[in-house]
């Protein structure tokens, strides 16, 4: 019996690299569910999915932890989702293409949890810089690499 497929999950809401995403996973032949709170326009096709999910701060990311199987790969700048990925066995990855990983994630949640802090005393800290082409291409290498780990590390495992 085959391993489940790879399955990638776009945290849409706010995503810049939603094209990017759907080019690499329609080159691997990966199912992609584009998650958010409200209608997104998506491409046409059998491996793309919308799901709307309620509004709310976490509904899409309640939903994406739900439903990530160890392997799959979820597209989001959301830390603590990206901890709940990890924890799921699922592969997070920012738009910026920084994957986090279970040595990276605590650094993560703890410089989260300080630029709240800083911003809840009315701090102004300027917010993050502007996206740009570095970050597209750093974003697809990451892609790209976690999609071919994954790969090779379901080809050695035996079949059931």
């Amino acid at each position: 019996m085959d391993a489940k497929p790879i399955t990638v999950f776009i945290d849409a809401d706010a995503c810049p690299v939603k094209d990017e995403v759907y080019k690499v996973a329609q080159r691997y032949g990966l199912k992609t569910f584009v998650v958010s709170n409200a209608f997104m326009q998506i491409p046409v096709s059998p491996l793309i999915a919308r799901m709307i999910v309620d509004a709310g701060p976490d509904a899409a990311d309640d939903w994406i932890a739900e439903q990530v199987a160890p392997g799959d790969v979820v597209v989001t700048n959301d830390i603590p989702l990206a901890e709940r990925v990890l924890n799921g066995g699922g592969h997070p990855i920012s738009a910026h293409g920084k994957p986090f990983t279970p040595d990276s994630i605590g650094s993560a949640l703890a410089q989260r949890a300080l630029m709240e802090h800083i911003r809840s005393t009315g701090e102004i800290t300027g917010g993050p810089r502007p996206f740009d082409r570095n970050d597209r291409s750093r974003f697809l290498q990451a892609l790209d690499e976690t999609i071919q780990k994954e790969r090779r590390r379901r080809a050695l495992q035996p079949r059931l």
